[in-house]
């Protein structure tokens, strides 16, 4: 009798569990749900609780359940970013830069935590580190254009300057970033500053194509002529 009263009652709280497990994964498109997944099972669910409590005037509190996200799900640099801006919120800026500079560094492909890092980086005038977070969203397809365009005079105004100089090394260190920057440099940089990135990549080691190059000249004389032809006599001999 025991035994069975004992079989019953693991079946009950197996089912329990999988509800809340079930439930807990529904919450990533219903964050509405949060509040009614049990604490323990609190994994997607955490998020939407994390996101209320944000928006919300408790301080404390947000940064206390950003907390709770990143313990339960360390991983993803969108939960950093949770943190990150509890944290700011809550006037902590210090821990809040730190948290930040971590989720960029976790996460290349998360568009906001490299532009907080980027902007953060402007701020101190650290040209160099701006550039690379510039480099990891110029490298996102998904990363708007017009956030490119609004940050590259910042970055790369300066002749020979430290913008330009490090997203050379960048471009010229790995052949997938070549198609990438040919195709969508001339529409975002700065025209004078792309002409020179792709000297100085060249020079570096950087081997461009021919017909990317070409591709590249009219989108970058619709913005300027001069920088256009400048691109043209730089590869007359090769192309």
């Amino acid at each position: 009798m025991i035994g069975r009263v004992l079989w019953l009652t693991a079946i009950i709280l197996a089912a329990l569990a999988t509800t809340a497990v079930q439930l807990d994964r529904q919450s990533r498109f219903s964050p509405a749900l949060s509040p009614a997944v049990p604490e323990p099972f609190r994994g997607f669910a955490q998020t939407g609780l994390a996101g209320a409590a944000l928006l919300g005037n408790d301080k404390a509190g947000a940064v206390a359940e950003a907390e709770k996200l990143v313990s339960r799900r360390p991983y993803p640099a969108e939960n950093l970013r949770f943190l990150a801006a509890a944290q700011f919120k809550a006037g902590d800026v210090e821990s809040g830069t730190r948290t930040i500079q971590i989720a960029a560094k976790r996460g290349w492909r998360d568009t906001l935590a490299q532009e907080s890092v980027l902007r953060l980086a402007l701020a101190v005038d650290d040209i160099p580190e701006a550039t690379r977070r510039y480099a990891a969203l110029f490298l996102r397809t998904g990363t708007e254009e017009t956030l490119l365009l609004e940050m590259g005079p910042q970055l790369f105004g300066e002749a020979n300057g430290p913008g330009r100089q490090t997203f050379a090394e960048i471009v010229s260190g790995g052949e997938r970033w070549l198609g990438t920057f040919l195709n969508r440099g001339p529409r975002v940089l700065p025209p004078d500053a792309f002409v020179e990135i792709v000297q100085d990549s060249s020079a570096k080691g950087a081997q461009f194509d021919c017909e990317g190059i070409k591709r590249a000249t009219p989108i970058l004389a619709k913005r300027d002529a001069g920088a256009a032809q400048a691109l043209t006599a730089n590869f007359a001999k090769k192309c």
